[in-house]
């Protein structure tokens, strides 16, 4: 009897050892959780970079990313060669890291992310890369500059040293003009080495002007990349358009669309083409209290005149010349400046801004589309088609 209850005993507790075991077995794809699916072993979450690990020659411009599939990123850092972390985020899904910043030329750069499945089973990888190595990067320059006041004929220029960029497609790509208002307006190569911006028509008085140019990493061509962006924000001024008419001896200055002053002038004399003063629309490009004037051809040198506008870089300047009173208003006799008394000249000089508009109507010859500032001597259609994106 006693050993008859002791195999009772026993295939009682067998029973419910088989009854225990029983809760813990699920269907294929359960969970260890009591009375839920048991689930497989997950795979190991697989992390990915770009660019790759041992990658060469990386654009400087180019975005690094980290991503992960099967899983959540837990952690991943850039670092430069000095240990220095590159900006950057993880998305708000947790399936992706995205660098917030350019890189630097000629550059290593060492990437490390963490990341884990649905099981908590942690994955970590690293890699590294190195960017491009240009060999060069030309420094380009911008006018007008930062928080200048201009004149409505200004143009944006964008100066490369000499040769300029191979490709200027490229570039202009590279290139945004930003207006406070609806302005018409077009990029021109007016020189290898120079871009300008001009708009269609003069520019809308009081229009706030921002040119970004994101030539960082842009590739010039030739082995050449973009030294650094360029950016400027500035205004353009009252409306002033000063027009002359060679043969009236005048001067007219209008204001908004109305003539505010009317000053007698001697222009240049047409009978000697080294003296015109030549038709076209120009420019204000500088001022001088006192200008040096210098040519030996007629017999002088370093003359000094008051209150000089320079409008073309071919020698032409409206400025005082009292030296030449007697013909002021009278007749075309100077060596191709707008001769003015001087109580005008300085109150014209005072009124000038950089970029207002010259209009020169009536001489014998034509201003040359070879200097710095051409940019309103030529059509509309022909400087559209002198864009690299024609």
């Amino acid at each position: 009897m006693r050993s008859g209850r002791r195999l009772l005993g026993m295939a009682a507790t067998l029973v419910a050892t088989i009854t225990l075991l029983a809760s813990c077995t699920s269907d294929e794809g359960g969970s260890p959780s009591g009375g839920g699916p048991m689930q497989k072993n997950a795979a190991a979450a697989k992390i990915a970079f770009a660019p790759q690990d041992g990658a060469k020659d990386v654009a400087v411009t180019e975005p690094v990313k980290i991503s992960v599939a099967g899983g959540e990123l837990t952690e991943a850092t850039v670092t430069n060669a000095e240990g220095q972390p590159v900006n950057g985020a993880i998305a708000e899904d947790k399936k992706s890291w995205a660098s917030g910043e350019v890189l630097g030329y000629g550059k290593t750069y060492s990437y490390t992310a963490t990341a884990k499945n649905a099981q908590g089973k942690v994955t970590t990888s690293k890699g590294s890369f190195t960017t491009l190595t240009p060999a060069s990067t030309p420094r380009a320059t911008i006018n007008p500059g930062d928080n200048a006041s201009v004149g409505v004929g200004m143009p944006i220029s964008i100066k490369f040293p000499e040769g300029g960029p191979q490709d200027k497609a490229a570039v202009e790509k590279a290139l945004q003009v930003q207006t406070s208002q609806p302005v018409e307006g077009s990029w021109a190569w007016v020189s290898k080495s120079q871009v300008d911006w001009r708009p269609k028509e003069y520019w809308p008085a009081n229009t706030q002007v921002t040119v970004n140019a994101k030539l960082y990493g842009v590739a010039y061509g030739g082995g050449a990349y973009g030294k650094s962006d360029l950016s400027t924000n500035f205004t353009i001024g009252r409306n002033q358009v000063v027009k002359i008419n060679t043969p009236d001896h005048v001067m007219n200055v209008y204001r908004d669309g109305g003539l505010v002053a009317s000053y007698p002038s001697s222009n240049g004399l047409d009978g000697d083409p080294d003296r015109t003063t030549p038709n076209g629309t120009v420019i204000v490009m500088s001022k001088e209290p006192i200008g040096d004037f210098s040519n030996p051809k007629y017999g002088y040198t370093n003359v000094k005149k008051k209150w000089a506008v320079r409008i073309s870089n071919h020698g032409e300047f409206i400025h005082e010349n009292e030296e030449n009173h007697a013909n002021i208003g009278k007749k075309n006799s100077s060596h191709g400046c707008v001769n003015l008394l001087e109580p005008d000249a300085k109150a014209y000089f005072d009124s000038a801004l950089i970029g207002d508009p010259v209009e020169i109507s009536g001489s014998v010859a034509n201003f040359p589309t070879t200097s710095d500032v051409f940019d309103w001597l030529i059509s509309w259609d022909q400087w559209k088609s002198m864009s690299a994106l024609s």
